[in-house]
This record gives structure tokens, C-alpha cells and sequence, in this order.
């Protein structure tokens, strides 16, 4: 190894210093990533979860769907599994290592830099300066050379010139005989030096040998660590070799399979189609009260009367609960509509409703209908006198209404903030528009519609006309 080409072999010391630093900077981005990554899994699974459940889609394929959103909770917590591996584990191991194996000195550096720098300035010192000393025996040696070259010269051509006397001549052949003795002399210290640094190299060799391997041995460590910890962080980002991440994706599968059409299409049938239980039309004795329009008040009494049960058809039935049966109840002074299945103020363009406001601004392509949402009821009996049918094509058309023709649409602001306390009433902030529909009531409510489509009754005094 030439004199000061050691330098390289000590700064990479250094450099394993620096490269500790880099594989836990790299380490704790990866970490940060798994984070993310498990946060997004998180949200979406919740978000997209609320979407499905309040969308049409129902029965087993519902629940494979959903079944998505489980998988997706699941990794979220394995990847959290990952980042603390890689953090608490890998992170730490190496933080630790680094800290027993580079030991920073007071003036600056580390010891094992300074320990490495000496041991090879020591071991070069003695061949270096036979190594000075050679090269000054080669320049004096080259020195005298020339010296002697040059005398020759002058010698030869002045043997030319006859204006040159005898003394003259002789001193420059006197001067030929001292470059030669010189030249003789510099080689002779110059081979000198030479045989001196060559009986030097043997314990040079060695002496640098022995520094250098304690580098080498160094190194070495670092390697092997660095080696054993990556393999570390492999078996913490593989999570293929993970039972339970096998499971979700085994039970997950499970799930897609058990999703079966003809059970699904049954309970649709049975809940939303012609097996879904039916209040038919009985024949009812004619009173007065019949013709007479129930009040918003009237409507909310509670009276004893008796129920029209619904008659349900033969067939299939499935044990879920059906979400959209209604049926009648006649009183002896009126007739109450109970809780039904559809709103009588909606109209049949207006019964898809948004998921929430919050997730509709959030994501435009999702369908916007819900599981448990109304739908009015269109009939197929043309007659106009029959009060299950109805002459509106978009089936809004409640028998118990008042059998008046609509006032003329107005528009009206919101004078304070309403919150509606039923099914059928409106809520509205003050300062927002909507439009009347029909006038005042002797009960002092109005009906409407908001600029979303939402029908419904709101108090006459909580809005003024608009100018």
C-alpha cells in the first residue's frame, strides 16, 4: 500500500457511521408509509362500509361486499403490527449498535477513526523515511548525471575551438573526471538507500497488514449486522408468511362464495314483491266523518280503533322483517293513516335520496338511493273513484287529502330555524328558501317542498313571501 493511501481505508469508518444513520432513515420512512397506509385502509373500510349499508344493494351479496371492508380493517392492523416491528424492533436494534460501535471523542470524531488513523501512520513511519531518503539519493544521483553529461559536452567542444589555451582545456577535463567520480558516488549512496527500504518493505507489509485487517475486521461486523437486520426487516414486511393474513384473505373468500342470487331474488320477492304482506281494501260503512278532512292535530290522537290486518299471500316467506308493509286502521269517528312505507308528500322522482350530505361531497359516482327508502306506490286502476288508486302519474296522491285543487306555488324564506320532529315535516335553517305548495291549514301549517325535492309540512308563521 503506497505511503498515505490508507486514507480511504479510515474514512470508511466514517462512512459506516453515516450509513447506520441512512438504513434507520430508511427504515423509519417505511414505518411512516405502514402508518398511512393502515390509516387510509381504516377510513376507507368505515366510509365505504356506511355507503353500502345505506345503498339498495342487499341480502348475501351485501355482506360479501361488506366483506371487503372487514379485510381491509383486518390489514390496517397487521400493517400497525408492521410499523411497530420496524420502529420498536429494527429501528432500535441498529440505533443501539451504532451507539456501541462508533464512540465519539471530545475534540470531535471517533475514537475508532483516530485509533485506525495512527496504526497506519505508525507503520509507515520507519519505510516512509527510507522511502524520503531513497528519492534523495535518485535526484542527487539524476543530478549528477546531468552534471556530468554537460562537462563532457563542454569538454568535446572545446577540444574544437583552437582560441581555447592548454589550461583552459584542462580544467574542463578536470571537470569530467569530478562528474564521474560524483556519478559514481550518488549511485553508489543511491543503491544504498534502495537495498535499506527493501530490507524495510517485509515489516512495512506487515505492520500495515496487521492495521488494515483490524479495518477489515471492522467492516466486517457492520456488514454482517447490517445483513442480519435487513433480513429482520424482511420477515417483518412479508406478511405472506403470516397466518392470520392467510385467514382474512381464506375467510374472505369464504364470504364472495356464500353470496347466493336465488336467496337474495326469494327475500326481494317476499319483502318487495308480490309475497310481501297486503292490506286489501274491505268494505267500510259510510259516515259523514269519511268526507270530512282530517287535521295535522287529528292525525297525531291516539284513539282505539280497529286494524285492518293484512292478508298475506301463499308462498315463500323468508324471516327477515319487511321494511315496507303498511296497513289501515278505522276509527269510529275517523280514519288515521298509520305508519306506512312510503311518505304521501314525496314525489316518486324524489325518493332517492343522497347517503348523507357528507359522504355525497365526498364521492359523486356512489348511488345515491337508500336501503330504507320510501317508494310510492303507483296503481294500475285507472278509475278515479277508487281511493287505492291514484290520477297523479307519479302516485302522491293521498285518499284522506282534502279533495281541493292546489294553491299556486310560491316562494317563501325562512324567517328562523325549523327542525322537523316528524317523518313528514320539512327542517330548515333561517335565511333558506323553499317553495309552498299549498296555503295555510286551520292548524297553522303549510306544505312545501325544499330545493332538494324534499316535500313535506312546516309551520305558515316560520316563513315570509318572498318580494
Amino acid at each position: 500500500m503506497p505511503v498515505g493511501n490508507y486514507k480511504r481505508t479510515v474514512k470508511r469508518i466514517d462512512d459506516g457511521h453515516r450509513l447506520c444513520n441512512d438504513l434507520m432513515n430508511c427504515i423509519h420512512e417505511r414505518a411512516r408509509i405502514e402508518k398511512v397506509y393502515a390509516q387510509q385502509l381504516t377510513e376507507w373500510a368505515k366510509r365505504w362500509k356506511q355507503l353500502v349499508e345505506k345503498g339498495p344493494q342487499y341480502g348475501t351479496v351485501e355482506r360479501a361486499w361488506c366483506a371487503f371492508m372487514s379485510e381491509a380493517e383486518k390489514v390496517s392492523e397487521l400493517h400497525l403490527e408492521v410499523k411497530g416491528s420496524l420502529m420498536n424492533e429494527d429501528f432500535e436494534k441498529i440505533k443501539n449498535w451504532q451507539k456501541e460501535a462508533f464512540h465519539k471523542q471530545m475534540m470531535g470524531g471517533f475514537k475508532e477513526t483516530k485509533e485506525a488513523e495512527d496504526g497506519f501512520r505508525k507503520a509507515q513511519k520507519p519505510w516512509a523515511k527510507k522511502l524520503k531518503e531513497v528519492e534523495a539519493a535518485k535526484k542527487a544521483y539524476h543530478a549528477a548525471c546531468k552534471e556530468e553529461k554537460l562537462a563532457i559536452s563542454r569538454e568535446t567542444n572545446s577540444k574544437a575551438d583552437p582560441a581555447l589555451n592548454p589550461e583552459q582545456l584542462k580544467k574542463l577535463q578536470d571537470k569530467v573526471e569530478r562528474s564521474k567520480q560524483d556519478v559514481l558516488k550518488t549511485k553508489e549512496k543511491y543503491e544504498k538507500s534502495l537495498k535499506e527500504l527493501d530490507n524495510a518493505t517485509p515489516q512495512y507489509m506487515e505492520n500495515m497488514e496487521q492495521v488494515f485487517e483490524q479495518c477489515q475486521q471492522f467492516e466486517e461486523k457492520r456488514l454482517r449486522f447490517f445483513r442480519e437486520v435487513l433480513l429482520e426487516v424482511q420477515k417483518h414486511l412479508d406478511l405472506s408468511n403470516v397466518a392470520s393474513y392467510k385467514n382474512i384473505y381464506r375467510e374472505l373468500e369464504q364470504n364472495i362464495k356464500t353470496a347466493d342470487a336465488v336467496e337474495d331474488l326469494r327475500w326481494f320477492r317476499a319483502n318487495q314483491g308480490p309475497g310481501m304482506s297486503m292490506n286489501w281494501p274491505q268494505f267500510e260503512e259510510w259516515s259523514a266523518d269519511l268526507n270530512r278532512t282530517l287535521s295535522r292535530r287529528e292525525k297525531k290522537k291516539a284513539s282505539d280503533g280497529v286494524t285492518l290486518t293484512g292478508i298475506n299471500q301463499t308462498g315463500d316467506q323468508v324471516s327477515q322483517p319487511n321494511k315496507h308493509s303498511s296497513s289501515l286502521s278505522v276509527q269510529s269517528n275517523t280514519v288515521q293513516s298509520v305508519q306506512s312505507s312510503y311518505n304521501p308528500f314525496e314525489d316518486e322522482e324524489d325518493t332517492g335520496s343522497t347517503v348523507s350530505e357528507k359522504e355525497d361531497n365526498k364521492i359523486k359516482n356512489v348511488s345515491s338511493y337508500e336501503k330504507n327508502q320510501s317508494y310510492p306506490t303507483d296503481w294500475s286502476d285507472e278509475e278515479s273513484n277508487n281511493p287505492f288508486s291514484s290520477t297523479d302519474a307519479n302516485g302522491d296522491t293521498n285518499p284522506f287529502d282534502e279533495d281541493t285543487s292546489p294553491a299556486m306555488e310560491v316562494r317563501v324564506r325562512a324567517l328562523y330555524d325549523y327542525e322537523g320532529q316528524e317523518q313528514d315535516e320539512l327542517s330548515f335553517k333561517a335565511g333558506d328558501e323553499l317553495t309552498k305548495m299549498e296555503n295555510e291549514d286551520e292548524q297553522g301549517w303549510c306544505k312545501g317542498r325544499l330545493d332538494n325535492g324534499q316535500v313535506g309540512l312546516y309551520p305558515a308563521n316560520y316563513v315570509e313571501p318572498i318580494q
